[in-house]
This record gives C-alpha cells, sequence and structure tokens, in this order.
C-alpha cells in the first residue's frame, strides 16, 4: 500500500514527454536484448546444422567405400586422362584401369577420416554478422557460406593428407603402373597427372556436397531438427 502510494506521488512529478522517454528507452533495451539473444541463437543453430552434416553424412565418406559406392561422390578418372581409361580397356587392361578408379577413391576415404577436425573447427568461424543472411537464404546457403569461407585454408591443409593416403592406400604404386603402361603405347600422347591435387579437390567437392545433404534436409524436414536450437532457429526460417 506504501508502495503504491509512493509511486502515485512520484508519477504527477514526471511530465508526460519524459514518461515516453523513459518508455521508449525501455523498449529499446528490450528490443536490443531480444535482437541479441535470437542473433545468438541463430548462430548457434547453423553451427549445430553443419556440424550435424559433418557427423552425419561426411562420416559416411570415411567407411569403406564411402566414396566408391556413392554415385553422388564417386571419383572417376581425371577428365584429361578419359582417353587413358578407354585405351587400357581396348588393349584388355580393364583390371588395371578399374584397380586405378578404386585407388582414389580409397585414398578419399582415408583422407577425409583424417581431416574432419578440420571442417568442425572452420564451422566455429562462422560470425553473428553473416549468420540472419545464411538462414534466411537458399537450402544449401550456409554450406556455400562454409565452402567459399573456408576452401583455400582447407586445401592447404588437406592436400598433405591426401598426398599421405594415396601412399598409405598404395594408390601412388597403381597410377604408377598405369601411366608407365599407358605411355609405353606407341603413338599416344604421354601423361603425367598431378593425383594429389586431383584427390583433394575432389575429396572436397565430396565432403561439402554431403554437407549439402544433411543442410537441405534440416531445412525441409521438421523431423530432422533433432534438438531444441534447432528446431527454434529454423522455425524462423519457415515463416520467412
Amino acid at each position: 500500500m506504501k508502495k503504491a502510494l509512493l509511486l502515485f506521488l512520484i508519477l504527477p512529478a514526471i511530465s508526460n514527454a519524459q514518461f515516453k522517454d523513459i518508455l521508449a528507452k525501455a523498449t529499446e533495451k528490450i528490443n536490443a536484448v531480444t535482437k541479441s539473444n535470437n542473433t545468438i541463437d541463430i548462430t548457434a543453430g547453423l553451427k549445430e546444422a553443419l556440424n550435424k552434416g559433418v557427423t552425419q553424412q561426411v562420416s559416411k565418406l570415411t567407411a569403406t567405400d564411402g566414396f566408391y559406392k556413392n554415385e553422388a561422390v564417386k571419383i572417376l578418372m581425371p577428365e584429361e586422362l578419359t582417353k587413358v581409361d578407354k585405351t587400357l580397356r581396348k588393349i584388355g587392361m580393364s583390371k588395371l584401369a578399374d584397380e586405378g578408379i578404386l585407388a582414389l577413391n580409397r585414398a578419399a576415404e582415408d583422407a577425409v577420416k583424417e581431416a574432419t577436425p578440420i571442417f568442425v573447427s572452420a564451422i566455429k568461424n562462422i560470425t553473428i554478422t553473416d549468420a540472419k543472411g545464411i538462414l534466411l537464404g537458399k537450402e544449401n546457403a550456409a554450406t556455400v557460406y562454409l565452402q567459399s569461407a573456408t576452401t583455400t585454408s582447407l586445401y592447404a591443409k588437406f592436400n598433405p593428407v591426401v598426398q599421405q593416403s594415396i601412399g598409405k592406400v598404395g594408390a601412388d604404386v597403381i597410377w604408377t603402373k598405369i601411366i608407365k603402361q599407358y605411355n609405353t603405347i606407341p603413338l599416344v600422347t604421354k601423361v603425367n597427372p598431378d593425383l594429389t591435387d586431383y584427390v583433394t579437390n575432389k575429396a572436397l567437392d565430396g565432403v561439402f556436397k554431403m554437407i549439402t545433404v544433411e543442410e537441405k534436409n534440416i531445412r525441409t524436414d521438421i523431423n530432422a531438427r533433432t534438438s531444441d536450437v534447432l528446431k527454434k532457429v529454423f522455425a524462423l526460417q519457415d515463416k520467412k
């Protein structure tokens, strides 16, 4: 009762303009806090979605045949070596050509296993500034952002891992045999492809392609939003 009486005595001393000013400042602070919380939620949600893409989809690539039996990401002969593939098959060396393709995919499967932490670390670098634009963007906006922001640094880190993997799975031995065999054929233009560069780029393409699959899944399938943060954040996208 005393508090109510005190408030009644104070209010008349505040002009209408002062009251509006106080109310406006209070509203501004409330909106700022709400906006800040929403932005933090959006950033957290996008990071969780991309992390889910890595754990749910990219991890599949590290299994035996993860690349080789996945038509969406399977690594084939480099375009400039299509003639090598055709020539080997024409002269009865299809088995060697098939071994070469399998070896490239095995190298990618092994390399991605070692490089997954690099992708997880890169996801942490998504900024608050970019978060809302990504959320309201296309169905692969988060993946495209991650790809454009990290491909150069990821290549630099991933390339030596691929090179090591090529040796680990014996792809270097198989491809040395393939190239040596091809280059002994009369009248052919000798070839010497950079397999490490090729497998690195193809493996990166495969990784981002599979992250896109999971991002699209989360954006379009409510049941794929397996946490409160994902449900809250992507509900905002649904309302756009």
